[in-house]
């Protein structure tokens, strides 16, 4: 432990300042690094979201497709009381398909907007990040 006392005017002003090329210091560009991996950890839950929607949106398309497929064994009046509530939940998850989906894509569209201005305000990392 040193004894010199820190105070908040010496922060930045030491004579052991590393600086890296293109004039960022290095603690500033670990920290711009970090926010892009912050924003990347964030746009892949933005895809598993887009995954879960996509699966979500597949069950009900599946069900309907059995019904049509197997409607010559079973006249609907019949099984109107089992049809209905089916029909109604399927419904229900082909909206909440749609919602995880297109939310999902409108975060990655956010994502996508703020590593690019990161981008543009760093140029120095710039040509690591796709």
């Amino acid at each position: 432990m040193t004894d010199k006392p820190f105070s908040a005017g010496s922060v930045g002003n030491s004579e052991d300042d590393r600086s890296a090329p293109g004039g960022l210091s290095v603690d500033h560009e670990g920290l711009v690094v970090s926010e892009v991996q912050l924003l990347l950890a964030e746009k892949r839950t933005s895809l598993a979201a887009l995954r879960t929607g996509i699966a979500v949106f597949v069950l009900p398309l599946s069900v309907l497709s059995v019904l049509v497929a197997t409607s010559n064994y079973y006249d609907v009046i019949h099984v109107l009381p089992f049809i209905v509530p089916l029909l109604l939940l399927s419904g229900a998850l082909v909206i909440l398909a749609s919602y995880l989906i297109i939310r999902s894509l409108m975060k990655m569209r956010h994502q996508d907007r703020l590593i690019l201005e990161i981008k543009k305000k760093h140029p120095v990392i710039a040509p690591f990040i796709e």
